[in-house]
């Protein structure tokens, strides 16, 4: 009878771990394709393996509860867990950390040594899991009436600690909102290097600073967000500034990537690309407090102006870039002339 304790208290076990991580992935759906993005998975796949995964998680979560099911549902776990190491291995092999995102928003620590012992610990357990299934498959009569009681009480388990992983979600919204208010003056100094960022377009392909540096353009960097009515009103107005200017103009929303696409297709955006924020980490990283907001970079990654804010400035700053382009340069050649003189 201890033994069948034992077995049912893994079994549980599992299901929770698994059910957290299927609900954290859920919750966090941008967080979830930026995290497959960063697993080096072909772009085109990225939206498929972001919904799929939490489902098949979610699967194993209550397949393992369940007698009938519970040592297909081991293997599954033992499969899953496998290739995430397997996959974690060679990127650590490669020098490469993504942030690993297992639990959605209560787990953006990048991968490492600590990630490929707790893959170990859950393997061991699936294997405990699927031993006890074959050897236990019965729910214990004093624990539980019949199975469904014993799936009850593990669906109670799960859904606590996705209350939890809500909570945490939300507690960081929070913090990112009380960093962008306390950041001091707002914007970074015009002349500072730009910081760099690697957001997912709402396709899913990953997206860098020196990406969108690389054809020598100057960037301008515009925050929005998709419930804002007055981004609303700039993003329809983009397109036909793009059209009169040399810059590379680029959307920078925040939250889920297909609420941005189709935003960025209702505003008619066209060829403007948008890019999500997991969090705010671009805005907290250039200083932009609030939407709609924009960030000007010099081809050569400097800022070239302070933030603009609101869509007037936002226009302003797009038209005058072509002229405060030409003072940075202007301003650059005379500090290396007035240093050639000291020299």
């Amino acid at each position: 009878m201890l033994i069948e304790y034992g077995v049912w208290v893994t079994r549980l076990a599992l299901a929770v771990v698994f059910g957290l991580s299927a609900w954290g992935k859920l919750a966090d759906r941008a967080g979830t394709r930026q995290a497959v993005g960063g697993f080096e998975v072909p772009v085109r796949w990225v939206p498929a393996v972001a919904w799929g995964l939490p489902v098949a998680e979610a699967v194993v979560a209550v397949g393992v509860v369940l007698p009938w099911t519970a040592a297909a549902a081991a293997v599954g776990a033992l499969l899953l867990l496998t290739v995430f190491t397997v996959v974690m291995v060679g990127l650590l092999r490669r020098g490469k950390r993504p942030s690993c995102s297992c639990f959605g928003a209560a787990s953006t620590r990048p991968i490492g040594a600590r990630s490929i012992v707790r893959n170990g610990v859950l393997m061991v357990l699936a294997a405990a899991v699927l031993w006890g299934a074959l050897a236990h498959p019965s729910v214990p009569a004093g624990l539980a009436a019949d199975a469904a009681t014993g799936l009850a009480l593990g669906a109670v388990l799960c859904g606590v600690l996705a209350w939890l992983v809500g909570q945490v979600g939300a507690l960081r919204r929070r913090l990112d909102e009380q960093a962008l208010s306390t950041l001091g003056a707002e914007g970074l100094p015009v002349g500072s290097v730009a910081p760099e960022f690697e957001l997912l377009d709402v396709a899913g392909a990953r997206t860098n600073l020196a990406d969108l540096l690389s054809m020598g353009r100057a960037v301008l960097l515009v925050f929005v967000h998709p419930g804002c009515e007055m981004c609303a009103a700039l993003a329809r107005e983009l397109p036909r500034w793009r059209a009169r200017t040399a810059m590379t103009m680029v959307v920078v929303g925040n939250g889920d990537a297909e609420e941005q696409a189709v935003w960025g297709i209702e505003q008619g955006l066209g060829e403007i690309p948008s890019l999500v924020q997991q969090g705010n980490e671009a805005a907290l990283r250039y200083r932009v407090r609030g939407t709609p907001s924009a960030v000007l970079i010099d081809g050569e990654g400097r800022v070239a102006a302070p933030v603009a804010r609101g869509a007037i400035a936002i226009r302003e700053l797009t038209f005058a870039g072509k002229s405060i382009r030409a003072q940075l340069s202007l301003r650059s050649d005379g500090d290396y002339a007035a240093n050639q003189s000291r020299n």
